[in-house]
C-alpha cells in the first residue's frame, strides 16, 4: 500500500488496536496525530496517551497540537501531506484538517450508526440491553457521526458483556474493519453511502454524575444492564444510607432476581447464602455482587459485610 500516505489520529487504548493492525499490515502511516500530554496522579507527573506511548515504541513521528487550525499544525499536514486520515477516539475535527486529503479522512465509531451517535457508544448500547453492536466507518463532515457510511460489522452482545470485554470485541472488529476501509478506498472500491434517518433512533451522549447514577426504581434487569454497562468505567453509583450517613457508592456486579415481595424500593438486607447485598426493586431483588466504598478498595459484598456488618435499615437512594 506504498501509494496511500496515512496520518492516523487518536488517543486512547481503543484507537491502539487499530493503529497496531495497521502498522502490522505494513500501511503507510506517516505520522499520528494525538492528545497533549497531561498531569496525573498525586504528583501531577505529565501522562502520556496510550497512542503516543504506542507511536514512540514504533518510531512513528508524534504531533500534539493544542489547536488543529494553528498555522504550526498546519505547516505540519503540508510536510507530512496525507492523502488519507484515519480518525479512532479523538476529538472533533476542524473542516480545514479533515478536508485536507485527497481520498478523504475516515472515522471508526463503535457503534452501528447512525444508532448511537455521540461519545459514549458501547457504553449505552449495554444500557439500554440491546442486543447487538458493531462497528462502522465512515467519511466525516461537518457535524459529529453523521457523515456517508462506508462500510460496518455486526457483533452479538452477550448477556455477561460489560463495557470492558465488549471495548475489546469491538477493538479487534474495528481493526479489521479499518484495515478492509483502507484497502477499499485504495482500490477505489469504496462505496459510501448516506446515513438513513429514522424517528427510532438512540443517542450516546457524554457520560455524567447526573446520568450514572443507578435509579432503584427501574427494574432489575435495566438495573443489572445499567450496571454493566458502566463497568469499569466510568462505573455506576449510588448512595446508601447508613446511620446518620449518606455514603457514595460504587456498584461493578449485580444480577436479578425476578420474585414478589413487599418490600419497599430502595430497602437492603443480606442473603447470607448467596453472599451479596440484596436490594428491592419493584418486580424482585437485584444482588450486589461487588462495590465499593469512599476511600475503600473495590471488593465483594461478602467482604464488605464482613468488615462492617450489614444493619436491615441500611437504603440505598
Amino acid at each position: 500500500m506504498n501509494t496511500l500516505r496515512i496520518l492516523f489520529m487518536g488517543t486512547p487504548e481503543f484507537a491502539v488496536g487499530i493503529l497496531d493492525h495497521l502498522v502490522a499490515s505494513k500501511v503507510n502511516v506517516v505520522a499520528v496525530v494525538t492528545a497533549p500530554d497531561k498531569p496525573a496522579g498525586r504528583g501531577k507527573r505529565l501522562h502520556s496517551s496510550a497512542v503516543k506511548q504506542y507511536a514512540e515504541q514504533h518510531d512513528l513521528e508524534v504531533l500534539q497540537p493544542t489547536n488543529l487550525k494553528s498555522e504550526e499544525f498546519q505547516d505540519d499536514l503540508k510536510r507530512l501531506n496525507p492523502n488519507l486520515m484515519v480518525v479512532v477516539a479523538f476529538r472533533m475535527l476542524p473542516k480545514v484538517v479533515w478536508s485536507f486529503p485527497d481520498y478523504g479522512t475516515f472515522n471508526l465509531h463503535a457503534s452501528l450508526l447512525p444508532q448511537y451517535r455521540g461519545a459514549a457508544p458501547i457504553n449505552w448500547a449495554i444500557i439500554n440491553g440491546e442486543k447487538e453492536t458493531g462497528v462502522t466507518t465512515f467519511f466525516i463532515d461537518e457535524e459529529i457521526d453523521t457523515g456517508h457510511i462506508i462500510d460496518s460489522k455486526t457483533i452479538p452482545i452477550a448477556a455477561e458483556d460489560d463495557v470492558e470485554s465488549l471495548h475489546d470485541k469491538l477493538m479487534e472488529l474495528g481493526a479489521g474493519l479499518v484495515l478492509k476501509t483502507v484497502k477499499a478506498i485504495e482500490s477505489g472500491t469504496a462505496k459510501a453511502k448516506t446515513q438513513k434517518l429514522n424517528a427510532a433512533l438512540k443517542s450516546a451522549p457524554k457520560l455524567t454524575r447526573e446520568n450514572t447514577k443507578v435509579n432503584w426504581n427501574q427494574s432489575a434487569e435495566q438495573i443489572v444492564n445499567f450496571v454493566r454497562g458502566l463497568t469499569p468505567f466510568p462505573t455506576a453509583w449510588t448512595e446508601l444510607t447508613k446511620k446518620d450517613e449518606i455514603l457514595k457508592v460504587k456498584v461493578f456486579k449485580v444480577s436479578p432476581e425476578p420474585v414478589k415481595h413487599n418490600k419497599e424500593v430502595g430497602s437492603t438486607f443480606y442473603d447470607k447464602e448467596k453472599k451479596t447485598i440484596c436490594v428491592a426493586v419493584n418486580d424482585g431483588y437485584v444482588h450486589i455482587k461487588e462495590l465499593q466504598l469512599p476511600g475503600k478498595k473495590r471488593m465483594t459484598s461478602h467482604a464488605l459485610v464482613n468488615g462492617m456488618g450489614w444493619e436491615a435499615d441500611f437504603r440505598f437512594l
